[in-house]
């Protein structure tokens, strides 16, 4: 028998008792399997009496059990009781003679929360689209071109996309600030590597030159000492150079990775490859506004255990990330869990709507979804026949395809139930630029 009260919330405690003889039994079980090939001083393996094998591996066999037995005892009343368990229980042995004829337990836990999803017709999205042109394909290669640019030196003041080579000192109040001061730095007009400020002063600058310019610092700017402040910088200016771009031809295409030098083939691919990482990007952003409306007319409390093991799984994840940057982290440090747990909420919450959400709506993953998925990563690919037998080859990784289908299939239902207001976005305000 069990017993099952509510504590608080989602907490709850259940009460239940394990008989004795099924623990003495495994117990007596163990030890004899234990002592075939035990090595106990003064026997040969195999031939130690039980006794003796009590007295030197008892207590050991006996938590071993005890601790066997809660877990599967807590299943069982969990079943019994139907009770939807979040987390890892915390048991408490409330028998104080552990030989006693029956060992009363308990074992302290939450559940999953039920799951209230609010009306969506009055929720108002923008679904973002994007449609590929041929301008698009151009400034892509442009980019290409430019980031292949031979600069030479020129005598006329300095324009766009010129590189220069400067001596640069900035002072705040008259005193020079840490990080405001370089020496033969490379500054490209244009780039957004420096303050947009700082690189529209050097327009019109020609080599030999000396100039300064006050400018104000940004109020968010990373420097606190000089951020919302004004300064004056002097600069001197080495050399002034303009950029020579290759022209688009066969070598030019050769050396991006197209080896027949098939100039349309290269503009095909680009148009391809552009095209798909933007539909990529189009598909996160429709999905982060769906799931920004769920969390919002949804109603749930989280389970403390949960959160704290996402928020832990979120951590290590940051940890291991840095470490893959190239940074040193000093052994045994750990990044503070409680920074993780804002994140960590919101990824719990929107996993437990979601099962919610396929539940009630059938939102299931078909299999011609997962096969288009994986067809759509593998062509992205060279060679897409490695990736599909790869994905194929593990069920783990099936299952998180099957899982980013389903989140598909939630983005649609909610964009069908929802005001959706269509937006077309640009190549450079996708990708950010």
């Amino acid at each position: 028998m069990s017993n099952v009260e509510t504590l608080t919330g989602l907490q709850r405690r259940l009460t239940a008792t394990i008989p004795q003889q099924q623990i003495r039994t495994e117990v007596e079980s163990r030890l004899k399997r234990l002592g075939r090939t035990a090595k106990v001083a003064g026997f040969r393996p195999g031939k130690a009496p039980i006794k003796v094998l009590e007295q030197q591996y008892g207590d050991s066999v006996q938590q071993e059990v005890l601790g066997e037995s809660l877990q599967r005892s807590f299943a069982e009343a969990a079943i019994a009781n139907k009770l939807d368990v979040a987390g890892y229980p915390e048991f408490e042995i409330k028998t104080a003679d552990l030989k006693a004829p029956e060992i009363e337990f308990s074992a302290t836990f939450e559940v999953y929360p039920q799951v209230t999803i609010g009306d969506i017709s009055g929720e108002s999205i923008t679904r973002v689209a994007f449609t590929m042109s041929d301008a698009d394909v151009e400034d892509t290669i442009d980019t290409m071109r430019k980031q292949r640019a031979v600069y030479h030196a020129v005598e006329r003041g300095a324009q766009k996309d010129d590189q220069l080579l400067i001596d640069f000192t900035g002072e705040l109040e008259g005193n020079a600030f840490e990080g405001g001061s370089a020496k033969d730095f490379k500054v490209l007009i244009g780039s957004g590597r420096m303050l947009a400020d700082f690189e529209n002063a050097l327009v019109g600058c020609k080599a030999g030159e000396t100039k300064s310019f006050d400018m104000t610092f940004p109020a968010d700017y990373h420097g606190k000492d000089v951020a919302g402040k004004q300064v004056t910088f002097t600069i001197a200016v080495h050399k002034v150079e303009e950029p020579q771009l290759p022209e688009v031809d066969a070598d030019f295409v050769k050396s991006v990775g197209v080896a027949d030098g098939d100039v349309e083939k290269f503009r095909q691919e680009i148009r391809d490859n552009v095209s798909r990482e933007a539909q990529r990007r189009v598909k996160v952003r429709n999905k982060e506004s769906v799931m920004n409306v769920l969390l919002k007319v949804a109603q749930l409390e989280v389970p403390t255990a949960l959160l704290q093991g996402e928020a832990q799984r979120l951590m290590e994840q940051s940890m291991r990330d840095m470490e893959a940057r190239g940074m040193k982290i000093p052994k045994g440090m750990k990044l503070p869990v409680e920074m993780f747990l804002e994140r960590a909420e919101s990824r719990v919450k929107l996993g437990l709507i979601l099962a919610e959400l396929v539940k009630q709506q059938d939102l299931k993953a078909k299999p011609e979804q997962v096969e288009a998925l994986i067809e759509e990563y593998a062509l992205s690919f060279e060679r897409p026949e490695e990736v599909r037998k790869w994905y194929r080859a593990q069920p783990a990784r099936l299952t998180e395809i099957e899982n980013l289908a389903l989140e598909d299939n939630v983005v649609a239902w909610v964009m069908a139930g929802a005001k959706v207001t269509e937006q077309q976005v640009n190549l450079n305000e996708l990708m950010g630029n």
